[in-house]
């Protein structure tokens, strides 16, 4: 068929014309479908995990949230009705404010509330294959509960040994990488905000109060480590082969005395003037804390296998884990040496965690963790299980995140570390940490900031050493030495996680 113009001008063929308008709207219903499929399935992930998804929002007012368990059963979250009988979350008490975080009508989700958000409303199980086919079936009236591995007595026994001071705890099972205590202080009142009664004047409060609250330490936090670090240097140097359990620096003791000249920096540490004379090795630097050991041991090791050891134990990129976390760095990069260190001052500085060194207590926990489950780092794990209204339980599995050092390597650190606790001199830098018929490792940090105030205090450690079952992590802002605050609060931990044990 063919179409004659006005005033006998020529023919244009009309099949053709439809051919391409077909082609066109093959096109643009394609792209719809493309479009579709993208945001339905290789995004259900991301758009279930949203809450300023409308599928979640919709979701949020048609279904009863399930609640959040401790590891024995315990409800840390729940649901209440207010006046007009809508629903708002109750939780536990304040010191799990951090970790499980917030919903509210008025300001959104935070924490675990708004990670798993998509299991608590119904929309899927614990995989994105489950969460996107979800968005074809009906929508669920009553979501999953969460299982998680907290266990309530650490988490608020945690939090009241910090008591007024900010800090944070991190304590977890080094076998399995379940985290039983996640605690960050100040807290807030997360019932204040989900109660629309209440929100708006809780919510102030947390926004307007100078120890910011709302920031979740334990995972958000960045730090100076101090001597806590030092656990790294030696995890980069015996995995090098740079240093060994025999190692030894014959010009250390008169470096104790007239101060570790680097490229013209001088690094002093009269801390242990007692070892007088003493040429240290591995396991005695490290009891007494020794600056001057780790940094001659750090510029041994080099920028490159630093670097590379630190990677291994998760720096350089974001924890996998349950809930968002800030990232640690060895230095700011950059540098013209390996590893992007500046110079071989910032190297020696990084070795005993000075300089650019920056991490959250939850990495420190697991390099604390690394070690004491020989050598293999943990996945940290916050859920252990979902539970559906009909009772069918989901179990999340443990994991790793890979081997960073051999068994026999990190035996080694082990020993040096129930050395820095349980030995003669370890004891007058780690006095309170030692529990009654458990032998613990551990290494303080006393991390300098600069300026007059008071030092960050460190401790990491893990316990029993010959067996561990608890690895933690504490710090407390402005705590003074590591012996003095850090280390006392982790000796308490321990001894109620162990008085609990059958």
């Amino acid at each position: 068929m063919t179409v004659v113009g006005t005033g006998g001008r020529g023919q244009r063929p009309l099949g053709g014309r439809v051919v391409r308008l077909g082609i066109v709207l093959a096109i643009a219903f394609g792209g719809v479908a493309l479009g579709a499929g993208y945001w339905q399935v290789l995004r259900a992930d991301d758009l279930s995990h949203d809450p300023t998804d409308a599928g979640v929002i919709a979701a949020a007012r048609s279904t009863v949230r399930g609640r959040i368990l401790d590891r024995d059963g315990h409800v840390l979250a729940t649901n209440r009705r207010d006046t007009s009988g809508e629903l708002y979350r109750v939780y536990a008490d304040r010191s799990l404010s951090a970790p499980l975080g917030y919903v509210s009508s008025l300001y959104g989700s935070a924490g675990l509330e708004a990670a798993d958000a998509s299991v608590l409303l119904g929309l899927g199980g614990d995989d994105a294959l489950s969460r996107a086919l979800a968005k074809f079936r009906a929508p669920a009236r009553r979501g999953d509960d969460l299982r998680t591995s907290l266990s309530l007595t650490l988490q608020r026994l945690a939090v009241r040994l910090l008591g007024a001071d900010r800090g944070a705890v991190v304590a977890l099972d080094p076998r399995t990488g379940d985290v039983l205590a996640l605690a960050s202080t100040p807290t807030f009142d997360a019932s204040g905000i989900a109660d629309p009664a209440t929100a708006r004047a809780a919510f102030a409060a947390a926004l307007d109060d100078p120890g910011q609250p709302l920031l979740d330490r334990a995972t958000q936090g960045l730090y100076v480590p101090g001597s806590a670090f030092k656990i790294v240097t030696a995890i980069a140097g015996f995995s090098s082969g740079a240093i060994n359990a025999a190692t030894a620096f014959p010009q250390q003791p008169g470096d104790e005395t007239t101060g570790l000249l680097v490229d013209g920096f001088r690094i002093v540490d009269g801390h242990h003037l007692f070892t007088g004379s003493e040429v240290l090795d591995f396991a005695r630097a490290t009891e007494v804390s020794c600056n001057i050991w780790y940094a001659l041991a750090g510029l041994r090791t080099g920028g490159a296998a630093m670097d590379a050891a630190a990677r291994r134990l998760g720096f350089g990129a974001p924890i996998p884990f349950d809930l968002p976390t800030a990232i640690s760095q060895l230095t700011n990069g950059g540098g013209p040496l390996a590893g992007g260190f500046a110079d071989d001052v910032e190297l020696a500085n990084a070795a005993y965690g000075q300089g650019e060194v920056l991490v959250t207590p939850l990495q420190m926990a697991l390099v604390a963790a690394t070690v004491a489950n020989g050598g293999v780092e943990p996945r940290p794990r916050l859920v252990t299980a979902l539970v559906s209204p009909s009772g069918a339980v989901g179990n999340v599995p443990a994991a790793t995140l890979g081997r960073v050092l051999s068994a026999q390597d990190a035996a080694t650190i082990a020993g040096a570390m129930v050395q820095a606790v349980e030995g003669v001199d370890g004891q007058k830098f780690t006095a309170g940490a030692q529990v009654a018929g458990v032998t613990v490792a551990g290494k303080t940090g006393t991390a300098q900031l600069g300026g007059t105030g008071e030092p960050n205090s460190w401790f990491i450690g893990f316990a029993p050493a010959e067996a561990p079952t608890i690895a933690l992590a504490v710090i407390v802002e402005h705590g003074g030495s590591g012996g003095s605050r850090a280390a006392p609060l982790a000796g308490d931990l321990l001894r109620a996680y162990f008085a609990g044990q059958p």
